[in-house]
């Protein structure tokens, strides 16, 4: 080996722009692509000479090239040196070596420098650049790398022969494929432990299994990795980017999983060569190759593919440098040394990496620094922060092992103590744990293993290096074993490889659709899809299918034929819309053009045959129009109807839109312009004319509720974020009314058959039954004929008047409300269509009347009719009480009930009851009217109700719209919102006052000048336009209280019984 061939390396002057001329001269550099046959070129011309050396990259490289040249020249004549490893034989002529470990003392006639632009490499590069300077053979040297490093070899060699050499296949981008639609003979490339490893779970599982190459691997275990790949037993490959120097593979397609990766120092994308130099281990000699991304790397861009298929990356810009002078006189001298800069443009000073790491943190132990007070101390402290981090502790941890052997060294002995090294050496010599555990117990004994092999570090190193290469060997198998058993599925890739082969193999189908191939189960048939088996043990993916092809055509075709033939009632649909024949799903609904014409998607495994598939297909449709047909017969009549026109039609279309239920509000314009002819027409199919509702009372049994819930769902569920296979359930049947889930959206209900009111959804029909029995009550009226009730009414007025004479007025509000809420109630009765039980019961409201003359003492009964009995809960005057028969209907009651009533638009009037002052008999005419007022004995008294428990009388009337109200009965009835408990005694004193007087014969109070009863015109029309602020009266002040006291007399028939007293 020549000596010095470059002043420039020691940081010295050079002579002209490139140094001395002949710097290059017998050089030659070898550049191109990968796949260019350079590492075989470099193995042919070693050969051809008598003594050769060769410098690789990485310790698995230099082990497989030496596996070649010892096959050509014999293991005699072949010597391998790695930090880790070394054979030499007495008379090696052929030494393949570590870029690190290539002996500088020997004189060689050939050296090559294989991958050469790692001098660029921020961890190795002043290594490569050192031997790009130095190394040279005396007949011939080789520099062996990319394309990119032409410039700096042009420039820093002058004189140096450049050739370049093209790739032997081509290379293309092949896009983005998942994971498990990878082709065979793929490479995928992950850039962490964890991320190689889920990635080859992953592959176990859809593909039989994966061979792993890390480069934490010792080359044992890389070798039997690949050997794993190379021989067939499995067809993909998961690595690191330890797969781009060197490793010759037979790949035809390398993924990349990720383009981000962790230097040593910071998280940071690939360039495009180093890109370049992966995706180039595909397509290896004559065979063209593919690249392209997986799992969650994104497309590259066209750029970055038309320079990856063109091999057009940037050129290298600067070289890592260090002196190769180092000063060992003192330490500082050794740091000064390593500080050194070069003066030529394309070198840069190495920066900081592990042995000056190592070195710097070392010598902060003054005993130490005291130790190395000569040049050979100093060397010797150089030479062990070369020991390399296998371990990848931290770097205060790697700084205390070298000087813990720094001072073994220097002490009196001169030796690493043999005890100390050998309980070392013991902790790893175990091959239980999981992969984790083996990884770091493989890379200790790498640490001991390259200690080993300073032979003046030991009293015995031949030992130790045999006794740390039998550890390293027992791991590394160990961890291979490991790595196999949970990556590597050995059933299924044997039974890949014969069916790559094409060997017959034995297949059977059982009675419960489980398939067994090789009396191994492989899968189960459900309807007619096949589902691999997913346990740890059983066989997976596309080997599985292919193994079980032979007897699942047959089988299918069998099937599709028995479904052909098979009746309705065999074919079933699911809660959610999966269509089940045979216990076995064979295909679900999907959402049609309409909601009322779903799609069927069929479950079919790819075995089954294009006809067998049609012929499923055809069945499973015929299939679905009966079912639809039978159980939404009125509504697939009206849907189809023919013999409807104009508005009928209009509004056939829309319940046929939303299901067979209408609200009636929304279409009140349609409803109200409809005459009997098409009001006719539809009752004809079935439609059912409600108060709030147009609906088909047939469609709200449960079967078709609930089918017509998953029709809602496939159709409109998605507007609402409703899903059919997460939808909620259908109210159990039975049920009248549930509460409403706000999650729910109203569509849902009224596709369910559910009416939303207040908080409660009611079901539709008992909904309808609910307004029957409060428009009987709504609407119902005394109308009493009793002879001489004219004139007890004339008298009774006259006596008023002569006591006051009062002013014609206007309504008062709450008549005025009663009368409009009736009118309400007649117009919508006149379109509704009373339920059966309605019909049956409800009283007929233009009936006449009586008052029963035989309660009146001294009436003659016997010409007298009967007074009919008012419904339950009737007040005659618009309102209505609540009774159980109502809350029966909903199936809730109290708060539940009240909302329910508030939803329709009633609202809630409470009356105080006056308790009288003490004990009457309660007679039979008053019973009806005062019955809330107090509790009764048994002799037929009344016992009053305690004065701090008043009771009220609870009434509802139907609401009436704000712009319609008065404005002092709006304040009054804002005032009368307010239900704080802080209020409650002021609302029980206005309702105390409000209470009837017992003297129901006086007069109302005449009104005074200028108020709105009393004064001149003039004056009312001037305080009219004045609009002056008026205080809300009182209802006891009111004058229609005393005409409400009378109304409510006459229906009583109090006012008779009064008048036969008096009389």
């Amino acid at each position: 080996m020549s000596k010095d061939l470059s002043t420039q390396s020691t940081g010295a002057q050079t002579t002209g722009s490139h140094g001395p001329p002949n710097r290059g001269r017998g050089v030659t550099a070898i550049l191109g692509p990968t796949n260019t046959g350079k590492t075989h070129l470099a193995i042919e011309r070693m050969l051809a000479h008598e003594v050769g050396v060769i410098g690789l990259p990485l310790r698995l490289l230099a082990r497989e090239v030496y596996e070649k040249v010892v096959l050509k020249a014999g293991p005699g004549e072949v010597a391998l040196i790695t930090g880790e490893e070394k054979i030499k034989p007495p008379r090696a002529r052929f030494y393949v070596c570590t870029v690190e470990a290539m002996p500088r003392e020997l004189e060689a006639d050939f050296v090559a420098i294989d991958e050469i632009q790692l001098a660029a490499d921020a961890e190795r590069g002043h290594v490569f650049t050192n031997r790009l300077f130095h190394a040279r053979g005396a007949s011939e040297t080789l520099l062996l790398g990319a394309a990119t490093m032409r410039e700096a070899i042009r420039e820093l060699l002058p004189g140096a022969n450049l050739v370049s050499r093209p790739r032997m296949s081509s290379l293309s981008y092949a896009g983005e494929k998942k994971i498990t639609r990878l082709p065979r003979r793929s490479a995928i490339v992950a850039f962490s432990a964890n991320d190689v490893y889920a990635i080859a779970e992953l592959v176990r599982r859809q593909r039989g299994g994966a061979a792993v190459v890390l480069g934490a691997l010792s080359p044992r275990t890389r070798n039997a990795q690949v050997a794993l790949y190379q021989n067939g037993d499995v067809d993909y490959l998961v690595a690191t980017d330890a797969i781009g120097m060197g490793l010759n593979l037979d790949l035809d397609h390398v993924a990349f999983a990720g383009v981000r990766k962790f230097d040593g120092h910071t998280h940071r994308n690939l360039n495009p060569s180093e890109i370049g130099q992966i995706a180039g281990r595909a397509g290896r000699h004559m065979n063209d190759g593919t690249f392209g991304v997986t799992g969650q790397a994104g497309p590259f861009d066209a750029e970055l593919i038309e320079r990856l298929e063109s091999h057009a990356f940037d050129q290298v810009g600067v070289l890592q440098w260090r002196s190769r002078r180092l000063n060992t006189s003192s330490i500082e001298a050794l740091k000064e040394s390593l500080r050194e800069t070069p003066v030529h443009p394309r070198l840069i000073r190495s920066r900081m990496v592990d042995d000056v790491i190592a070195l710097e943190n070392v010598t902060r132990d003054e005993a130490v620094c005291n130790m190395a007070s000569s040049p050979t101390a100093v060397g010797l402290l150089w030479d062990m922060c070369q020991i390399p981090d296998y371990r990848r502790v931290s770097p205060a941890d790697h700084a205390d092992l070298v000087g813990t052997l720094f001072g073994y060294v220097m002490s009196d002995e001169g030796k690493i103590p043999e005890d100390w090294f050998a309980r070392q050496v013991a902790q790893a010599d175990r091959t239980e744990g999981d992969l984790d555990t083996l990884s770091n117990r493989l890379a200790q004994i790498r640490t001991w293993t390259f200690v080993s092999h300073r032979a003046q570090w030991l009293f015995d190193p031949e030992h130790w290096q045999e006794r740390t290469r039998t550890i390293e060997d027992k791991l590394s198998d160990a961890l291979h074993e490991r790595l196999t058993q949970r990556f590597v599925d050995r059933r299924t890739s044997v039974l890949m490889r014969r069916l790559r082969d094409k060997e017959e193999m034995m297949a059977e189908i059982g009675e419960d659709g489980q398939i067994l191939v090789e009396n191994h189960f492989v899968g189960r048939l459900d309807g007619f899809r096949f589902t691999p088996d997913s346990s740890s043990d059983g066989i997976h993916g596309k080997a599985a299918r292919n193994a079980a092809t032979q007897i699942l055509a047959s089988e299918l075709s069998r099937r599709a034929e028995a479904l052909g033939s098979a009746a309705d009632d065999t074919i079933t649909l699911s809660s959610n819309g999966r269509i089940l024949w045979q216990g076995c799903e064979i295909g679900r609904l999907v959402a049609g053009d309409t909601a009322l014409k779903p799609r069927i998607e069929v479950f079919a495994d790819e075995t089954l045959s294009a006809p067998d598939k049609a012929r499923v297909s055809t069945r499973l449709d015929a299939w679905l129009a009966a079912y639809l047909d039978a159980k939404l017969k009125p509504l697939m009549e009206l849907s189809n109807a023919d013999d409807l026109t104009g508005l009928a039609r209009g509004l056939a279309f829309q319940i046929t839109e939303n299901l067979g239920v209408l609200r009636r509000e929304g279409a009140s314009d349609d409803i109200k312009a409809l005459d009997q002819s098409d009001r006719s027409q539809l009752r004809k199919y079935g439609v059912r004319f409600g108060a709030f509702n147009l609906y088909f009372p047939a469609l709200l049994k449960p079967a078709a509720a609930e089918l017509l819930l998953q029709l809602w769902a496939l159709h409109g569920g998605h507007g609402h974020g409703i899903d059919i296979d997460a939808m909620s359930e259908r109210p159990q049947q039975g049920l009248t009314s549930v509460p409403a889930d706000g999650a729910l959206p109203e569509p849902y209900w009224r596709a369910a058959g559910f009416h939303v009111t207040g908080g409660r959804a009611v079901r539709i029909d008992m909904l309808e039954r609910l307004s029957d029995l409060i428009r009987a009550r709504v609407t119902w009226r005394a109308e009493p004929k009793v002879k001489g009730m004219k004139s007890q009414a004339s008298e009774c007025q006259a006596s008023k008047s002569n006591a006051t004479t009062t002013p014609q007025r206007s309504p008062s509000p709450a008549d005025e409300h009663t009368a409009k809420a009736q009118d309400a109630l007649t117009t919508k009765t006149d379109e509704i269509e009373p339920t059966a039980e309605a019909q049956t019961n409800e009283p007929s409201a233009a009936r006449s009347a009586e008052v029963d003359t035989s309660t009146v003492p001294g009436a003659k009964s016997a010409a007298a009719p009967e007074t009919p009995q008012p419904p339950s809960g009737a007040t005659g005057d618009g309102g209505f009480r609540v009774v159980p028969e109502m809350m029966s209907i909903v199936g809730c009651s109290g708060d539940e009930f009240a909302s329910i009533l508030r939803g329709l638009g009633f609202r809630l009037e409470r009356r105080k009851i006056a308790t009288p002052a003490k004990q009457q008999p309660l007679s039979t005419s008053t019973a009806a009217g005062t019955s809330d007022a107090g509790a009764q004995d048994a002799d037929g008294l009344q016992v009053p109700a305690e004065e701090s428990d008043p009771s009220f009388d609870e009434i509802w009337r139907p609401a009436k719209r704000r712009h319609q109200q008065p404005r002092h009965w709006r304040n009054k009835v804002r005032k009368g919102r307010n239900s704080n408990a802080e209020h409650s005694d002021d609302k029980a004193e206005r309702a105390a006052r409000s209470a009837p007087r017992e003297n129901a014969s006086k007069a109302p109070r005449r009104g005074k000048k200028n108020n709105r009863f009393g004064g001149n015109s003039h004056d009312r029309s001037r305080k009219a336009t004045q609009s002056p602020r008026r205080e809300p009266r009182k209802p006891e002040d009111s004058p229609f209280a005393a005409l409400l006291e009378f109304r409510e007399t006459l229906a009583t028939g109090k006012l008779g019984k009064d008048n036969q007293g008096k009389g």
